[in-house]
């Protein structure tokens, strides 16, 4: 991408008719910035195949990686967030910690929906999010949403529900070290 945006610029200044002052210096300056951007782009892989190795020593890595919507990223913030879960005593807790157990705001005798909390670990609260968005390609995790969505909940609150209910299922498995499961639904 770097090479073609390159050609690009210098296509464009082939054609260009007016003579800007400095124009000579972009002959340095651009070829220079493609190198350093090749350079950060080398360096974000060579870091993201580290943090692989290391996920795969971990283990607890195949655990965290057999929920739906978590990857390598998200795996590797939930270890460094959350460990092992063993410094928590419930999942209420661990929610709590991560800001995704919902509060509802009130004044006098107003009362408002159910909001995330502004407090909590936000790199967990953003992996939770993120994850509870990429798994609404899991069935499970679709119907969940649905289901939340018929009951008039917006999209942010349905999330926010979403992540929460990860939050228990990865509770449940930190503590027992199980993969997941999705759940069966049940028969009336």
């Amino acid at each position: 991408m770097a090479a073609r945006l390159i050609d690009e610029v210098f296509d464009a200044l082939d054609e260009q008719t007016v003579v800007v002052p400095g124009t000579g210096t972009l002959d340095i300056v651009i070829p220079s910035l493609a190198r350093s951007l090749a350079a950060v782009h080398g360096q974000r892989w060579a870091l993201q195949a580290q943090i692989e190795d290391l996920l795969e020593e971990h283990p607890l890595s195949q655990v965290l990686t057999s929920i739906p919507g978590v990857a390598v990223r998200t795996a590797a913030v939930l270890l460094v967030t959350v460990g092992d879960g063993t410094n928590f005593p419930t999942a209420a807790h661990l929610a709590s910690y991560a800001g995704l157990a919902p509060t509802t705001r009130s004044s006098g005798t107003s009362i408002h929906g159910e909001h995330a909390p502004r407090g909590g670990n936000r790199k967990l609260k953003r992996a939770m999010f993120l994850s509870a968005f990429a798994a609404l390609h899991d069935p499970a995790s679709r119907s969940y949403y649905d289901r939340c969505r018929a009951r008039g909940k917006t999209h942010p609150q349905t999330l926010l529900r979403l992540a929460r209910h990860r939050i228990s299922v990865l509770f449940a498995m930190l503590r027992d070290g199980t993969f997941y499961e999705p759940r069966t639904p049940r028969l009336a």
